[in-house]
């Protein structure tokens, strides 16, 4: 029996489905940001995309935390 998928990543269905594109292109664009901080990010993926804080915040968060092997 698989584990149900916690923390950010359980964002990812439904961020795609609302907004139509996949993780791997939202993560490239967080990626080419010259904001580095964590709420800048969220900050820009609202105003700039408009997701809503929590799809922006486990982008930022689950990118964030590849980037830094965690």
């Amino acid at each position: 029996m698989t584990e149900p998928v916690k923390g950010p990543a359980s964002y990812f269905p439904s961020i795609e489905s609302k907004h139509g594109r996949p993780i791997a292109e939202w993560k490239e664009l967080i990626r080419s940001s010259p904001l580095t901080r964590h709420m800048e990010l969220v900050s820009w993926l609202k105003a700039e995309h408009g997701l809503g804080h929590g799809h922006a915040n486990a982008l930022v968060a689950h990118t964030l935390a590849e980037d830094n092997g965690k």
